[in-house]
């Protein structure tokens, strides 16, 4: 979840109360979020900057991704203020600046919208908080602006009406944010390539053949967006009229995006949460438009719905004075069976009832609700079976004296393959498309590299070491729905002065017999192919596991084996064990032997 800073005294002071660290803490965790850090002890903090409050917000909430989202929020939860009235200027369409859109766009970023907030006043805290949203906002809802990016123009320096329209590279020319050098769209790639903020952005454009461009009245570009705003027209602390244009590949994002930043920082406005229009013209696909839609939803929500999920007995004119806690404007139906909830247009993540009857929960407070119900089912749940699983194979582990550990589910692409004496054939593993180093490259397909690294990371601790881990890797799947599936594994690793291969074989035996897989002395032959399982109540005597010696580079010759699962007639391989080849471990930088063990777990569902 994402974490925003916060001056600790300017937001006591925006909630007109001063808070102790625990009182606030209180706050916070009754309305929703969490205090992460406070830096009023912290000996690291320089002693002329103001102590701040580090707020872990949740993901879905936008609307707090800013000090004046949760100055306003916390004082709407208290009942210090009311929830705010967001309007739009009354002008006719005639008097309002408008951006046209230039059909070349949708080749490449085919959505713009635009807002204007005029007689605004910023102070340095206040700037550095509009920044800090547009970047907030970009990091998550935008998918890193491959989705939205966000431009803010001074409007007193530019001209409209505006156009956005998509040239090639050549054709743009411009002076970029906080440069003195004029440079065109190829220039700008190569002049930025090494850059650690915009390089990142670069891939989402450099290959078109077309770059978006916003220009003004007289042809001055105000953006090149996602990259860069032009040098003329920034923003500075001096800026009362600031003109917002934002860009997108997506319709719903763009729209929640523009509602947010306008939503924000209109209470700075001469006359506050007052937005002025701004017109799109699409002539080409005739879907001209005023942007922001500043509009409020509405809901009708079942009265039994919000109090059979959260244990209440609450009348209809009570939920609706929870709700105003929770900046919402709701009141009771005529037959009072529902409730009329309007969802303010800064609410984007409220998509069904059961959105509003958690807030009415948070307002009524968590610690508050009923420990039952008499509907259990509304409260209670079950975990996975895979889940529940796993935590038998891992209490076993730990019996047996073995010590879990969590290495990260993302590797080095040599790591997962080549130190393992193993071949990508380019079927099974999913590797990220801009990794940021090298260590990150794909998601594991096995859970043997973690455990080796974490092995090497701790060669000072006395030997034998014996480590397990149960967790998922993920392989490609061109038939699932996102092409992609996690397999949960449980795996083990002995490390120590002598191989361990038996005691791992032990582990092994171990685990199994508790989950009452019998061992098979005696293999015909193997038929069948691979598929799901049940495990019986009473298991054949035919059903069980058997080990087979294999030959594979990832281990020792003539000290590896197989591990085959046999129930109700079918057989699969599901694991493999056995003492690691030394130039695995030389690879992974080992001195002593090891031997490891992994296998799917999923078989056993």
């Amino acid at each position: 979840m994402p974490t925003i800073n916060v001056d600790k005294y300017a937001l006591f002071e925006a909630l007109g109360e001063q808070y102790t660290a625990d009182s606030f803490q209180q706050l916070c965790f009754d309305f929703g979020i969490e205090l992460d850090k406070d830096t009023e002890e912290d000996p690291a903090r320089p002693k002329d900057q103001a102590p701040e409050l580090a707020i872990e917000i949740p993901a879905n909430r936008y609307d707090l991704l800013c000090f004046e989202g949760i100055a306003t929020h916390l004082n709407i939860f208290r009942g210090k203020s009311a929830t705010p009235n967001y309007q739009l200027v009354d002008i006719p369409e005639s008097q309002m600046q408008n951006i046209t859109v230039a059909k070349e766009t949708a080749d490449v970023r085919p959505y713009v919208a635009g807002a204007i907030l005029r007689n605004i006043k910023f102070t340095e805290a206040t700037y550095n908080s509009f920044i800090g949203l547009q970047d907030k906002l970009h990091m998550n809802l935008a998918r890193q602006r491959t989705l939205v990016s966000i431009g803010t123009h001074d409007l007193d320096t530019i001209k409209g009406p505006f156009t956005y329209e998509a040239l090639p590279p050549k054709d743009i020319k411009f002076i970029p944010l906080n440069q003195t050098k004029e440079m065109d769209g190829e220039e700008l790639m190569a002049f930025y390539e090494n850059d650690k903020h915009l390089g990142s952005y670069l891939h989402i454009i450099r290959d078109k053949p077309v770059y978006p461009v916003i220009f003004d009245a007289n042809r001055t570009v105000c953006s090149l967006p996602p990259i860069i705003n032009g040098d003329h027209s920034k923003i500075t602390l001096n800026t009362t009229n600031v003109f917002i244009e934002i860009t997108a590949t997506d319709q719903t994002k763009l729209d929640i995006v523009c509602n947010i930043m306008v939503a924000m920082f209109s209470q700075y406005c001469a006359e506050k949460f007052t937005i002025e229009p701004v017109k799109i013209i699409s002539d080409h696909n005739k879907t001209t438009r005023i942007t922001p839609s500043l509009e409020a939803r509405k809901m009708d929500v079942e009265v039994d719905y919000i109090n059979q999920c959260c244990g209440l007995e609450e009348s209809p004119d009570s939920i609706c004075k929870l709700l105003s806690k929770m900046a919402y404007t709701a009141e009771p139906s005529a037959d009072r069976k529902f409730i009329k909830v309007t969802v303010p247009a800064t609410r984007a993540d409220v998509l069904h009832a059961c959105d509003v009857m958690e807030d009415v929960a948070v307002a009524y407070g968590f610690n508050s609700l009923p420990r039952s119900t008499p509907n259990k089912s509304a409260t209670i749940g079950q975990p996975l079976m895979i889940n529940k699983l796993s935590d038998i194979v891992r209490n076993e582990s730990a019996m047996a004296g073995w010590v879990e550990v969590m290495p990260l589910i993302l590797c080095s692409h040599k790591e997962n393959f080549e130190w393992l004496n193993r071949v990508d054939d380019g079927t099974t593993a999913i590797k990220l498309a801009n990794p940021k180093t090298a260590e990150y490259q794909v998601v594991r397909t096995s859970l043997l590299p973690g455990l080796l690294k974490t092995i090497r990371e701790n060669k000072s601790v006395a030997l034998p070491l014996k480590i397990t881990e149960t967790s998922d890797i993920a392989v490609k799947d061109p038939g699932s729905e996102r092409r992609a599936r996690n397999e949960r594994r449980w795996a083990a690793a002995f490390y120590g002065k002598t191989s361990g291969f038996e005691v791992v074989h032990g582990l092994l035996d171990r685990v199994l017999s508790m989950l009452r897989i019998s061992f098979i002395t005696h293999e015909e032959g193997l038929t069948g192919k691979s598929m799901d399982f049940k495990v019986t109540e009473n298991p054949s005597p035919e059903d069980g596991y058997f080990i087979k010696e294999i030959n594979e580079p990832t281990f020792f010759d003539g000290r590896a084996a197989a591990i085959y699962l046999r129930l109700g007639g079918k057989v699969q391989r599901i694991g493999e064990f056995g003492v690691l080849h030394p130039t695995v471990l030389e690879k992974f930088d080992l001195r002593y032997p090891v031997s490891t063990l992994e296998i799917n777990l999923e078989v056993f569902l």
